[in-house]
C-alpha cells in the first residue's frame, strides 16, 4: 500500500479509501464490518462516511453508515488505526429531515452535525470533517451552465470557517475539507484560513473517473500547488465503467438498476463512452473495473481513490487495481477517447 500526505497536515492516508455509503443499504452492517476487516489486512488506513449516508438517501436510514463504523469500532477497537472522515450535509437534495431541511454551515447547525457524528460513530474526534457540499447556489452534482442568483441564501464562508475554527479548537475535529466544491470556494477557504489564521483545508473530496475529468479544469492546479489533497469519489462512475452494464444488462444489485435517482452517469453519451472504455480494457487483457481505477490512482494530483464495492468480491479487485501500471499504448488511447467524447457525465 501507498501512503501520501493529507494535503498539508501530519496524517499520512492510504492511496486507497474504503468507501462506505453502502452500508445500510446495499450493505447489511455484518458485511459492512467484514469489509473494514479485509480493507485493514490490504493497507488501507482510510475510511469515508458522511452523515447522510446510505446512499440513496432517506429519512429511515439516516446516519445508518456511522453507525455500522462506530458499532465495529465499540466492538473491536482499533480507534488508532484509522483515519476516519466523515461530512455534513447542507440544505437541499429533499432531505428535510436533516435539522428540519435548514442544515446550513452557521455554528449552531455545524456544532449539531458533528456532535452527532461524533456520537453515532461512538468516537471523541473525526480525523477530517468535510462540507459534504456548498451551502450557496452554485453548480455541483452535475449541475451546469451557472446562473448566479443573488437573493440566494449564502452562508458566508468567514462564519463557516470560525466555527470549524472552535470545533478544531476544541478537538471534536482534526482536520477540514472541503466537497463538490468550485475552484472559487476553494480559493476563498484558503485565503481566509491565510488572513484570518484559520484552519486551512487539507482536502477536497469531488467525483472523478474516465467519464468525468472536471476536476482537470482549475481543481487539478490548485490541488498540486495549494496541497488540497484530491479525495477522488465514483471513481467507476457508479459501476458503468466495470462493464456490468453492457449491452442493456442490468445486474439485479447494480446501483444503476435499484434507484432511478441515479442518472448522472446514465444517459445515452455516457453509456457509449463507458462501452468503448470497456472495449479498450478488453484489447488489452485488463479487467474494465482495475484499468478505469489504475486510471485515477495514476494521476499526480490525487492524493487518495475512494473506492467502494457491495461484494469482498469486488472489494479484492478493486485494492488490485493499485498494482497495475497501465501500458503507454492504453494511456494514449484513454486520451483519445476523452477528447472524441469529453466528460460526457459532468
Amino acid at each position: 500500500m501507498l501512503y501520501r500526505p493529507l494535503g498539508t497536515s501530519h496524517l499520512q492516508v492510504s492511496a486507497l479509501a474504503l468507501g462506505s455509503m453502502t452500508w445500510g443499504e446495499q450493505n447489511s452492517e455484518t458485511e459492512g464490518f467484514e469489509q473494514i476487516r479485509r480493507a485493514q489486512a490490504a493497507g488501507i488506513n482510510f475510511i469515508d462516511t458522511a452523515e447522510m449516508y446510505p446512499v440513496p438517501p432517506r429519512a429511515e436510514t439516516y446516519g445508518a453508515t456511522e453507525r455500522i463504523i462506530g458499532n465495529y469500532l465499540q466492538r473491536f477497537g482499533g480507534r488508532g488505526d484509522w483515519i476516519i472522515a466523515s461530512k455534513a450535509a447542507a440544505p437541499g437534495n429533499g432531505m428535510a429531515y436533516i435539522r428540519d431541511g435548514k442544515a446550513h454551515f452557521d455554528r449552531a447547525n455545524l456544532v449539531a452535525a458533528v456532535d452527532a457524528s461524533l456520537q453515532r460513530l461512538q468516537t471523541d474526534y473525526i480525523d477530517l470533517y468535510q462540507l459534504h457540499w456548498p451551502d450557496r447556489h452554485t453548480n455541483y452534482f452535475g449541475q451546469l451552465g451557472y446562473q448566479h442568483d443573488p437573493d440566494a441564501h449564502l452562508t458566508p464562508i468567514e462564519e463557516t470557517l470560525e466555527a470549524l475554527a472552535e470545533l478544531v479548537s476544541s478537538g471534536k475535529i482534526r482536520h477540514i475539507g472541503l466537497s463538490n466544491e468550485t475552484p472559487w470556494g476553494v480559493q476563498r477557504f484558503l485565503h481566509l484560513a491565510a488572513t484570518r489564521n484559520w484552519p486551512r483545508v487539507v482536502s477536497i473530496q469531488n467525483p472523478y473517473n474516465l467519464l468525468n475529468r472536471s476536476f482537470e479544469v482549475g481543481l487539478a492546479e490548485i490541488a498540486i500547488r495549494e496541497q488540497v489533497s484530491l479525495l477522488a469519489y465514483s471513481p467507476l462512475a457508479f459501476g458503468l465503467l466495470s462493464g456490468k452494464y453492457e449491452h442493456g444488462a442490468q445486474p439485479p444489485k447494480g446501483r444503476l438498476t435499484l434507484f432511478e435517482r441515479f442518472q448522472r452517469y446514465n444517459n445515452p453519451q455516457a453509456r457509449r463512452a463507458a462501452s468503448a472504455y470497456v472495449q479498450l480494457a478488453h484489447e488489452h487483457g485488463l479487467d474494465p473495473a482495475q484499468m478505469a481505477l489504475a486510471y485515477v490512482n495514476s494521476r499526480p494530483f490525487l492524493t487518495s481513490n475512494i473506492i467502494g464495492a457491495t461484494s469482498l468480491e469486488q472489494l479484492d479487485s478493486n485494492i488490485a487495481s493499485l498494482e497495475l501500471q497501465l501500458p503507454a499504448e492504453v494511456v494514449q488511447r484513454i486520451e483519445q477517447l476523452h477528447i472524441e467524447q469529453p466528460n460526457p457525465a459532468p
